[in-house]
């Protein structure tokens, strides 16, 4: 099948973190998304990579997501090569998707540069005739979303909206994440310990989309990265809300 969107993740949990308000709210509006994590997320420190393919899911019908990939490209060493390379362009040039989110191009853990650069390569190389096989695609434009790493984003999208389904998503991650109400047996149960699983780390989640909201007169913002100009239709639409 084809869809509008693709977001791409190194990592289960990638997407609904950096971009999860944005795409459900580009399914509210209509558009077909899909989703792609490069890797099972076998090197992490909780969970299993079949306990986190069962929570991808989850959050992948939560956000109401049409297409769910997992491919398994390695966790931890995420590899970048001519393969991987074919492989997301079977992916583009199948889904075909007009709009694409990808991580930014450098951030604390190195898979997410490593899966920046390889999306950003092979959505390229999607449009090439004679590169693999397959009718050519390229996507019209691919937005990057921050993870561990500040940006100063290039546009911030409102998602005041859609916020309780991306924390819904992300509460589809028991073995990630840090979940409101979860009991003290649960979470001793899914030690070690560790930063993403810590109340922080929420926290964080939220107030990083508090800031980005308020840069643009919104409760709730998820901010983005552009490699090329913003093609603006209707300059009137960029006004900002709220208080002045």
């Amino acid at each position: 099948m084809s869809v509008d969107v693709v977001a791409f993740g190194a990592h289960p949990d990638d997407v609904e973190l950096g971009c999860g308000g944005t795409l459900a709210k580009l399914v509210r509006s209509g558009r077909s998304v899909g989703v792609v994590h490069l890797t099972r997320g076998e090197a992490g420190s909780r969970g299993t990579p079949e306990r986190r393919r069962r929570e991808a899911e989850a959050a992948a019908a939560l956000l109401g997501a049409a297409e769910l990939r997992i491919l398994d490209f390695g966790d931890g060493s995420l590899r970048t090569g001519p393969e991987e390379e074919e492989a997301l362009i079977a992916v583009f040039r199948e889904l075909r998707p007009e709009l694409v989110f990808a991580p930014t191009p450098a951030d604390r853990h190195p898979d997410h540069a490593r899966a920046h650069r390889l999306v950003l390569a092979a959505a390229y190389y999607a449009g090439l005739r004679r590169r693999g096989a397959g009718a050519p695609h390229r996507p019209a434009a691919l937005f990057s979303y921050p993870q561990h790493d500040p940006i100063e984003p290039a546009f911030i999208v409102d998602v005041t909206a859609t916020w309780e389904t991306k924390m819904r998503a992300l509460d589809a991650y028991e073995s990630q994440l840090h979940r409101p109400g979860m009991e003290p047996a649960t979470q001793v149960a899914l030690e070690p310990a560790t930063r993403v699983a810590s109340r922080e780390f929420r926290l964080a989640v939220e107030g990083r989309a508090r800031h980005y909201g308020q840069l643009i007169g919104a409760e709730l913002g998820e901010g983005f990265l552009s490699p090329t100009p913003l093609a603006v239709a209707d300059p009137w639409q960029l006004l900002p809300g709220g208080l002045r």
